[in-house]
């Protein structure tokens, strides 16, 4: 599932339609990407892990930024 997740994740990250459509429906975003329909209890322990790595990803991100401020 991890891989899985990680694959999303890139997706959203890199593809402007789907990071939309994710954010729009996440359950019809991910089915279309497994490939399959899996109960809505799967696919929602799947978005909310794409959820959280994209939130620390972006934590990272910001915090990565903050230390280019203060590292000058």
């Amino acid at each position: 599932m991890k891989e899985k997740i990680d694959e999303i994740v890139k997706k959203v990250k890199n593809d402007p339609d789907f990071a939309k459509k994710f954010k729009e429906d996440p359950i019809k975003a991910v089915e279309g990407v497994l490939g399959v329909d899996l109960p809505d209890d799967q696919i929602k322990g799947i978005i909310d892990g794409v959820k959280a790595k994209i939130n620390i990803d972006n934590a990272g991100d910001l915090l990565n930024k903050a230390k280019g401020l203060f590292s000058k």
